[in-house]
Order: structure tokens, then sequence, then C-alpha cells
């Protein structure tokens, strides 16, 4: 009867990801009902698999394990090699994930206090960092949860996640411009919308609900419970800015919003980066039907309220300010707080360089990742100005990056010339 009762309920799973599949690829399939059910019966299939999966698995043993604590580690230090605490982590490894892993199985783990400190970027932030022990452990339980929550979150869902982020973001919202304006032929509207103090407002008590639904596991509730509750804003309330957890709550707690958005007010156009987030449509009346509707669900239903100046109507034509572009039928402008940012972010870099804080791959990694985000806009003489600067402050550098690359096109070049070697052989050999 229990294994009926699991089978059922995977069923039900994986008919909810069929329609899912169904309402998201609605425009390509409207022509042909018959192109995409392959792709539905493999959806159904791997939503079957995953359920049973999560139902025999013990999480709480998948996180203690040594394996996934030195995983964690590994991704815990990336970037930050060269950082005193990480070398001193590192230098009694073993010792260290034994002792967080004894602290785990006994529960008697507990998070250490927070670093705090402000940022001005230009706007005034409070960014809560982890010890570095308790960022190995943030990533030890995503490292086993993350593959409960991530496919049950929408396409168009951007932040913080594997093969998104924010070029892709613009992207398909320039790719949603065109739909609903019919290539720029046909006015449209778009709603973009903010929540107010999105970190600090976040429900401990609701975001545990919601995790509840995939996560039956009492440990690891328990751990979450120690991570969620080392920091609040408010009594039960609020995400330190700057944790892996945090990032990840954060789209499990708004999941909610989107799913609301997608198939109860069955909005079409609709892209989401953190608190962040857009409608398209060509109808005035329709876009604030979902204004109204969305504030209600927010206020009722996850304790957030609209930023009273950042959620508006407006004309797509006009342009729109999204994830630091102001993006417009034809071109895109870099806001020009964001260039600022960007030379304040590179002169701390040089410094941190010059002391021997960080390595070049740090640096060569943060303008490889600006460069590309600045090539979405009209941005070339910008791009030229930083490429010299770039070039005056660390002349003669080269990145483990560029080495790679090169040896790739050496070996490729050899490759080649192997080949071509070889057919020359055998024209010679058998000649026409």
């Amino acid at each position: 009867m229990a294994v009926q009762e699991t089978v059922s309920g995977a069923t039900f799973v994986g008919r909810a990801a069929w329609r899912n599949n169904l309402h998201n690829n609605a425009n390509s399939n409207a022509t042909n009902p018959n192109v995409n059910n392959r792709n539905r019966l493999l959806g159904i299939a791997q939503s079957l698999r995953h359920f049973i999966m999560a139902a025999y698995r013990d999480l709480w043993k998948e996180v203690c394990c040594p394996s996934n604590l030195r995983l964690a580690f590994n991704k815990a230090r990336k970037h930050k090699t060269l950082k005193p605490y990480v070398i001193a982590f590192k230098a009694e490894l073993s010792k260290n994930l034994s002792l967080l892993r004894t602290e785990l199985l006994l529960q008697s783990y507990t998070p250490k206090p927070l670093e705090t400190f402000i940022v001005r970027d230009p706007k005034t932030r409070k960014i809560s960092k982890s010890d570095f022990r308790d960022r190995v452990i943030h990533h030890a339980l995503c490292n086993v949860i993350e593959p409960l929550f991530e496919p049950g979150f929408i396409y168009d869902s951007y932040a913080n996640r594997k093969r998104k982020g924010t070029l892709k973001a613009i992207e398909r919202f320039e790719y949603f411009k065109r739909k609903v304006t019919h290539n720029f032929t046909a006015p449209a509207l778009v709603l973009k919308a903010d929540i107010r103090h999105y970190f600090e407002e976040v429900d401990h008590a609701l975001l545990l609900r919601i995790m509840q639904k995939k996560i039956k596991d009492q440990q690891v509730l328990w751990l979450i419970l120690k991570i969620v509750g080392n920091y609040s804003t408010k009594e039960g309330k609020g995400m330190p800015l700057g944790n892996l957890t945090s990032q990840f709550f954060a789209n499990i707690y708004l999941n909610e919003l989107d799913q609301f958005v997608k198939h109860t007010l069955r909005a079409k156009f609709y892209i989401r980066y953190v608190d962040d987030f857009l409608i398209l449509h060509q109808s005035e009346t329709e876009l604030k039907r979902c204004f109204q509707a969305i504030r209600s669900f927010l206020q009722k239903d996850l304790a957030l309220e609209f930023h009273p100046t950042k959620s508006r109507i407006a004309s797509v034509h006009q342009g729109t300010e999204f994830l630091g572009l102001k993006i417009f039928s034809h071109h895109k402008q870099i806001k020009l707080k964001n260039v600022r940012k960007f030379y304040r972010k590179f002169h701390e870099l040089y410094q941190e360089y010059v002391q021997e804080k960080v390595s070049y791959d740090e640096v060569y990694d943060f303008m490889e990742g600006w460069t590309a985000y600045t090539r979405n806009a009209d941005t070339h003489l910008l791009r030229k100005r930083v490429g010299t600067l770039f070039n005056d402050r660390f002349p003669g550098e080269i990145s483990t990056k560029e080495i790679n690359r090169h040896l790739k096109e050496v070996e490729k070049e050899r490759k080649i010339q192997q080949l071509e070697s070889k057919v020359q052989c055998q024209m010679v050999i058998f000649p026409k």
C-alpha cells in the first residue's frame, strides 16, 4: 500500500510537471500539439524518478558525508585561496572537517556570530559575512537540498542558478519585448516591480513551512533553523546579504510568487531576478489587475510589500531600467552609477593585488565577467578606456585561463598538423 501511495504521489508530481511544461511551451506547440510529446513523457519519467529518490534518500547522512564536506570546502574556498582564514583552515583540513562532521552528527553545531560591515555602492547596504567554517556547512547543505528544489523553479527565475544570471535575464527580456510588440511594431507596457527590504523581511516561520513541502528530515530542518536563526532584523525575520544560503533560500521563498504569477495569473511574459521582477503585456488593464493581485498575494502569503517608488507600469518604448541597464528598443545604456561602482571595485582589487591579498586570476575573472556584462550595452568606448587602464595596471601578467586557452589552441593545431601529415602520407602511398 505504501509503495502504491508513493507511486500515486509521484504520478501527481509528474502530471504537475507536464502541465507546467505545456504552459511554458504553449507558443511553440500551438500549431503542432504533438511536437513535444516525447519531451513531456521524459519530464513525467524524470519527475517520477526524482520523487521516488527523494522519498528514500537519507538527506542527513548525505549532508554529513565526509566527501560532501570536502566538496563543500572546495566550493567555499573558490576565488579565496590566498585568504589567511582559508590557508589556516586548509593547514588542518582533515581535523577541521572531522570536527564539523562530529558537531553535525551530535547536533552540537552552532554558527559563529556574523561579521557585519557597511557597503556603499552607491546605495548603503549592510553585508553580514559568515565565518569560513560556517560557509563550508552552507555549501554542504546546499549540495544536498538544492537538487530537491531546483526542478520546481520556473524557467524565468534568473538569480543564483546554474546557466542563468543577469546576461540571460537581459536576453530573455529582449526576446519577450520583441514577442509582445511584434518586433516593435505594436505598443506594449511593462509592469516593473521591486520588493521593499526583501532580505530584511523574509519570515523564518514561513520559509521553514515552504521548505517542509520538500524536506521531511527533522535533522536537516534543525540545521536550516540553526543557519536562519543566526541572523534577524526583527523577531523571526531577515536573512543576511552575502551568504550562499540566503541567496538560495531567497529563491525558494519567492518561488511561491513565481508559481502564483505563472499558474494563477497565467502571466506569459514574466521574469524575476531576486526581488526585481517584471511582466510585459499589451493591456494596461491586465497589468493593473496583475499588480493588485500580486500586492495582495505578497502581503497575505509572504508578509512582503512592494517598494513604494520602484513599482510602476510604463511603456517599453520609453526604455526600461533592468539589472543595471536602461534597455530601449534598439540600444542599451549602462547606468552611470554602475560605471562608478566598477571603477571603485577595480581600484580596490588593484590595491589588494599589490598587497598580495588576491591573485591575478581573481582580477582576471572579475574583468572577464564585467566585460561580458557591458558587451550587452553600447559601451565600446568605455570598454576601450577600461582595457587601456587594465593593461597599464597589470603589464605582462597572464592568467591561468589564458594559459589553458593557449594550450588548447596549441593542442588543436598539433592535431590538425598530424591529420594533414597522415592525409599526405596516404596520398603518397595511394596516388590517384
